[in-house]
């Protein structure tokens, strides 16, 4: 076995056992902390493939911001893991059903498998001579793909400011700014000049 397959092999197996961690552990902190592992495991992959700027960009975004963000969110979050258990209890036989049905694709997925002639020596994707990977993707999506790639952002953007709007509750118990109001301020009516006289207080 060569170093590449053995790698290879390690990440794959390190890949898969982490991201079932991730969905069997009871404590949300280890979840986290298993997810991260699932992150560095893709990104050795991604540079088995050639893709070291993926790779980078999977540390750095995922295990880097989303990841950790997770972790505060959940280490600061109260969270009742009895009641928690409790809804898992409920919703058991429907989340079952739904990991039948997914085995059955994957096993129908697998049991159709073909592998194209010529593919066992396929490791490395091709790359030009003198390009290196972040300048390939960098061609690609903003040349090649440039429409479809700025679509992609304004799709996001909009899903995003969707789920603030449908998320955003007013309560009336919480003081809130009116910038409006503070733009429009006299500062003559909110300003008060008092003339202090030594030895005397207000």
């Amino acid at each position: 076995m060569t170093v590449f397959a053995f790698a290879f092999y390690l990440f794959a197996v390190l890949a898969v056992v982490s991201g079932f961690m991730v969905v069997v552990s009871k404590n949300p902190v280890h979840s986290v902390l298993w997810l991260i592992l699932t992150f560095l495991s893709a990104s050795g992959l991604f540079v088995l493939q050639g893709a070291e700027f993926v790779a980078m960009l999977l540390i750095i975004v995922y295990v880097g911001a989303v990841a950790v963000l997770f972790l505060f969110v959940v280490m600061m979050l109260d969270i009742d893991f009895a009641e928690l258990k409790g809804e898992l209890a409920r919703f058991m036989p429907l989340g079952l059903l739904v990991g039948v049905v997914m085995l059955l694709q994957l096993g129908a997925a697998f049991g159709a498998w073909q592998t194209a002639e010529g593919a066992d020596n396929l490791h490395v994707a091709p790359m030009v001579e003198g390009v290196d990977n972040t300048t390939a993707l960098g061609l690609v999506l903003y040349d090649q793909y440039l429409f479809l790639f700025q679509a992609a952002g304004l799709i996001l953007l909009v899903a995003m400011i969707g789920a603030i709007l449908l998320t955003l509750r007013h309560r009336k118990d919480v003081k809130r700014q009116n910038v409006i109001a503070q733009m429009h301020r006299d500062p003559a009516k909110a300003l008060e000049l008092v003339d202090v006289k030594p030895g005397q207080g207000l």
